[in-house]
């Protein structure tokens, strides 16, 4: 293929917290490179995700939610989803089409006023909203901020995501791709494996654990067989967190261990040794280390 031929852009992705955007890039780039759950916020750092569609590779940019921040971490994840969304070609809005336009949503667009990229509306979750609410939930919005293209989809089923891929690639620019053919994300794999072991924290313990947890990978090394060897710590704030994420004589760590093992073998096609130890630390959300290892700005 000729470079000339070539085209290549950004969409930034932004919605409230869960609106379904780790979903909706991971279904866009053909597997996983951002972890998901029901827990709201579970993204904390802007992703890229890598799509392809014929000659044009779109680099997707999967942002935290956007919300009121109340603590340090929350104002390095609103900060990390501003600055994702920056110099984009299309900023790409996702709505719960279901959840509604709420003062969630309001927020989001509000940090839309006076930005000049092509702003897109995506209504997720079509699939479980009454169809409706879902028109009427669309004029509430554009009444309240003007877009460019409207679109109707369910990340989690794929209805409408072949026409919205295409879309996306139809308005990138020409020029050469930015990265090779086979990468599909920007995350090391140090990250992934932190990242996929926080995912199973919480879809295993759901309400049960509150959101100040976090997971840092601290060795990460190939054993002379081929096999990759992880060592991982769970940060929480209280010794009550770190009994639930225990559980009785050692049972729910186990799980959370063998099903994060399991996942991050299938995607990195190794065999993965992986230890987890449950640490307590008052506050790690203000440790300034722990920021950089999973990947977010230092805010004040």
């Amino acid at each position: 293929m000729n470079e000339t031929q070539q085209h290549c852009g950004t969409v930034a992705v932004i919605g409230a917290p869960n609106a379904g955007k780790s979903t909706l890039v991971n279904a866009l780039v053909g597997q996983k490179v951002a972890i998901t759950s029901p827990k709201a916020q579970t993204t904390r750092t802007k992703i890229m995700g890598i799509a392809l569609h014929e000659n044009t590779q779109i680099i997707l940019i999967d942002t935290p939610g956007i919300f009121d921040p109340n603590r340090r971490l929350d104002r390095a994840m609103v900060a990390a989803a501003k600055d994702g969304s920056t110099d984009a070609d299309i900023i790409a809005v996702v709505v719960d089409g279901r959840a509604g336009a709420g003062e969630k949503v309001e927020r989001v667009l509000e940090t839309l006023e006076h930005r000049k990229e092509p702003k897109w509306l995506i209504l997720n979750k079509v699939d479980i909203a009454r169809k409706d609410k879902l028109l009427l939930l669309t004029d509430k919005i554009i009444n309240a901020q003007e877009f460019d293209q409207i679109f109707y989809i369910s990340a989690q089923t794929g209805d409408g995501l072949e026409e919205l891929k295409t879309a996306f690639a139809s308005q990138m620019p020409e020029g050469p791709w930015h990265f090779p053919e086979e990468q599909v994300s920007d995350v090391s794999e140090r990250l992934l494996a932190s990242e996929i072991t926080r995912e199973q924290l919480y879809r295993q313990l759901h309400q049960e654990l509150p959101y100040a947890s976090t997971v840092e990978t601290e060795k990460y090394s190939e054993r002379e067989d081929g096999s990759i060897e992880i060592h991982q710590q769970i940060l929480v704030e209280r010794p009550t967190q770190r009994a639930i994420i225990l559980g009785k004589g050692g049972s729910m760590i186990k799980s959370i261990g063998e099903t994060a093992r399991k996942e991050l073998s299938e995607l990195m096609q190794v065999r993965v040794h992986l230890y987890l130890h449950v640490k307590v630390k008052e506050n790690w959300d203000e440790d300034r280390a722990v920021y950089n290892d999973i990947g977010l700005d230092w805010v004040e």
